[in-house]
């Protein structure tokens, strides 16, 4: 989906660019800077969030934490690309895309970090209970000490 957005905005600054004849730049051409912002943009943010997006299901995070950002993502990304081509001074739907867009990103992050630390503190915990020996339990393991009282 986001790909097939950054291949329509693409093409829109291929059609502004041929309109106005302009090669490089934006020629001055209001619309045309617009078009090429819309597409640099798509293309700054999106891998940004896909790298996080994959990282979370590396993780192990369930789908939903994986499909919900996802969506928002998107969403963001098509309001951006519709309010950034909207002339000034209605930024409503740009302003939306980027708040849905950050939003996602920060988010991603987060769940990332809590995944993350949720794998450390769990790797330690089973480190701690079945491999570690304990002084004060007769230099056994919790797990050991424990399954012979059961």
């Amino acid at each position: 989906m986001l790909t097939l957005l950054l291949v329509r905005l693409s093409f829109a600054v291929i059609r502004r660019r041929r309109s106005n004849q302009v090669a490089f730049g934006t020629g001055s051409h209001s619309e045309l800077e617009r078009a090429i912002r819309a597409q640099g943009d798509c293309a700054e943010y999106v891998p940004f969030g896909l790298n996080l997006l994959g990282c979370l299901e590396l993780n192990g995070a369930p789908k939903c934490l994986v499909a919900i950002p996802a969506l928002t993502l998107i969403v963001g990304r098509l309001f951006h690309a519709k309010g950034i081509n909207e002339p000034p001074p209605n930024f409503t739907n740009r302003v939306r895309g980027m708040q849905s867009t950050f939003g996602t990103l920060i988010t991603l992050a987060v769940l990332n970090l809590g995944c993350l630390a949720y794998r450390v503190i769990g790797d330690w915990i089973r480190f701690y209970n079945t491999r570690r020996p304990h002084q004060a339990l007769g230099m056994k393991t919790p797990a050991m000490a424990f399954a012979l009282a059961a």
